[in-house]
């Protein structure tokens, strides 16, 4: 017998159709996009750029290297990808287009225009070809995908033999009561400032619920490795607010 059932994910805390998904997510971006990089500066209080360099430190860019940048948004990390690197080429690939705009208005875009591609797209089906990149990153994206596992299948695809995998993405910390303190934060501040400087409470209010359905540390990891990945590891950081989940395809 046939089962008609439609499958459903979460969107934050609600329950939704998985078709529906992709296009609340877009709905999402493309209402912040014009404050999205003011707004990560003011939710994190800065540590997130500490946490997009200690990705860089442990990815460790080479000159000539190749990288696609999922969920890359504004292009934050392919910017810095290519300053570690000293040369090579980055591609940012995002589902919301009014990201990669915001991006392209960057002055490091100007600086970089001849090593950086910006390309809609979808994170579990990939627009390019198998064994096409060095380096696949996603930064604070993955949870937003409907299916994760099949955006880390699609990563492994069109990674080159010896290329590497490095997720960067909010998880849990694994002290209780810094948890509960880093909850009260999350659901009492941030909303409150996404409708001050972004006009958007509701946004932020799904981004924050988003956080706490992602997977634990170790749960991803098992991800990581189901899609093929080797030598596959994690690092917590500033207490596992967030992590850094690296992979190889060997």
């Amino acid at each position: 017998m046939q089962n008609n059932a439609e499958q459903t994910t979460h969107f934050g805390f609600e329950t939704v159709p998985e078709a529906e998904k992709a296009k609340k997510v877009q709905g999402v971006f493309t209402s912040v996009a014009s404050k999205y990089d003011v707004m990560n500066d003011v939710m994190s209080l800065g540590v997130h750029r500490i946490w997009k360099e200690a990705m860089m430190d442990w990815l460790a860019p080479r000159p000539s290297q190749k990288l696609l940048d999922v969920a890359g948004g504004t292009g934050d990390i392919s910017f810095k990808f290519l300053k570690r690197a000293g040369s090579g080429h980055a591609t940012v690939l995002d589902i919301t287009e009014n990201m990669l705009i915001e991006g392209r208005k960057r002055a490091e875009a100007n600086q970089v225009l001849d090593s950086l591609n910006w390309v809609v797209g979808d994170a579990m089906a990939l627009p390019f070809a198998d064994n096409s990149f060095d380096v696949y990153t996603i930064s604070f994206g993955i949870r937003n995908v409907t299916r994760p596992q099949e955006a880390l299948n699609e990563a492994f695809r069109v990674l080159r033999p010896g290329g590497r995998l490095m997720v960067l993405e909010f998880s849990q910390i694994p002290v209780p009561l810094a948890q509960k303190a880093y909850d009260f934060y999350s659901f009492n501040v941030i909303p409150r400032m996404g409708k001050l400087i972004a006009n958007d409470r509701d946004s932020y209010q799904y981004l924050i619920e988003s956080i706490r359905k992602f997977p634990n540390q170790e749960t991803f990891l098992s991800m990581v490795r189901q899609a093929g990945f080797e030598n596959a590891n994690y690092r917590n950081l500033s207490l596992g607010i967030s992590a850094l989940h690296s992979g190889w395809k060997i």
